[in-house]
């Protein structure tokens, strides 16, 4: 049974969207990105496929998505706003897998070590704005200071696999043909299916090799 908490912080309510899993041994919270919300098709996947393999899944909403706004606002105040909401993502006294999508995941590796977060999901890890590669954010990425695990489509404009550094702190899982929000062409010679069936698989591989 899934159930929705608001969460009052500095910068406006959040809402969590809990899928639990009995016996769960950690949480994984997920956050979305700039332009869309929980609904995307990669956070939908990790919430219906990870309970089952005991973690539950939180989907957090950050206050500007609440509070029904169409852009998000600096990073500055994304963070404020995941630091809110981090102690009820603590409460079940679980180790807490910091992640997220896009900007999410930016926020994820930016408040990690601070947070004190058990490991770090990056969903689409925006490595540069699309056609400027020479504005990289890599160092958000390799500074997270906890376990991480990229999970990046292959033909991601924010960033192709190829581009990021060579992943000696991190790992790094491609779907292939998928694009910043994991879609594949329907030319493409793997299913939307197989998309996320890899990305499911990853992180459910991951979660359990981190002890």
């Amino acid at each position: 049974m899934t159930r929705t908490e608001i969460v009052h912080t500095d910068t406006g309510d959040a809402r969590i969207t809990w899928h639990p899993a009995r016996g769960a041994r950690r949480i994984l919270a997920v956050s979305h990105g700039a332009g869309g919300g929980i609904e995307a098709r990669d956070l939908q996947a990790l919430a219906q496929a990870l309970p089952a393999h005991g973690v539950t899944v939180a989907l957090v909403e950050q206050p500007w998505r609440v509070a029904g706004k169409k852009l998000a606002p600096a990073p500055k105040t994304l963070d404020t706003g995941w630091r809110g909401l981090w102690p009820a993502l603590e409460k079940p006294g679980l180790p807490v897998i910091a992640g997220g999508r896009s900007a999410g995941a930016r926020v994820a590796c930016r408040t990690a070590k601070e947070l004190g977060a058990a490991a770090v999901l990056a969903l689409s890890f925006p490595l540069h704005p699309p056609g400027k590669p020479e504005k990289s954010r890599a160092d958000e990425l390799l500074g997270a200071g906890v376990p991480t695990l990229v999970v990046q489509g292959g033909n991601d404009p924010f960033g192709k696999p190829a581009e990021f550094p060579e992943p000696d702190t991190f790992e790094l899982v491609e779907v292939p043909y998928g694009d910043h929000g994991f879609a594949v062409a329907k030319r493409a010679p793997t299913s939307q299916e197989e998309a996320l069936e890899t990305i499911t698989g990853a992180v459910v591989t991951w979660t359990r090799s981190l002890g």
